[in-house]
């Protein structure tokens, strides 16, 4: 009896991470707040921007649109995943969902951050002549970090999941 009580709060207590999902809302909110003041600001000076600075602000809306479908697919997928299958009324589903498992979600997540550090990257090489040899140097050692760390992922992901496919083949 206190086994059953204690797996069974164990296993209400997934509801914890709803609040969590809720703030990566809010911090989608504040995204896209920050997005479109971005886009207002490049308007408004279009003309007066350089093609340079045009470059760098659009890698910022770039950057903030992948950041925010970060937020999407961790939201959304960690939700289906942890804490409730998602109904949703209006017949209207992404096909992703519900297929996303936490180890596909890591890769992802990973492959975003490596984009986001590329465009980072990119903002740094365009702007290298403000900015120390050193500093780039360490830019580049963190990138390649994430893309090394990214790779690594995949190959691992990819090794647990043909063992288990094999194993599942001889059963």
């Amino acid at each position: 009896m206190l086994e059953r009580f204690v797996e069974n709060l164990l296993f209400a207590c997934r509801w914890l991470l709803a609040p969590l999902y809720l703030g990566l809302a809010l911090a989608l909110v504040a995204l896209g707040i920050k997005f479109f003041q971005e886009a207002l600001h490049v308007v408004t000076h279009i003309l007066t921007t350089s093609e340079a600075d045009l470059i760098l602000t659009t890698l910022a809306l770039v950057d903030i649109a992948l950041v925010g479908s970060l937020i999407v697919m961790v939201m959304f997928s960690g939700y289906e995943n942890f804490v409730s299958r998602m109904d949703v009324s209006t017949g209207e589903k992404l096909d992703w969902l519900g297929r996303l498992d936490a180890g596909t979600l890591k890769l992802k997540v990973a492959a975003s951050i490596v984009a986001i550090s590329s465009i980072h990257l990119l903002k740094v090489f365009m702007d290298a002549q403000k900015i120390d040899n050193d500093k780039i140097l360490w830019y580049v050692v963190l990138h390649l970090t994430f893309v090394i760390s990214a790779v690594l992922m995949g190959v691992l992901d990819r090794m647990s999941f043909a063992s288990h496919r094999q194993g599942h083949a001889k059963g």
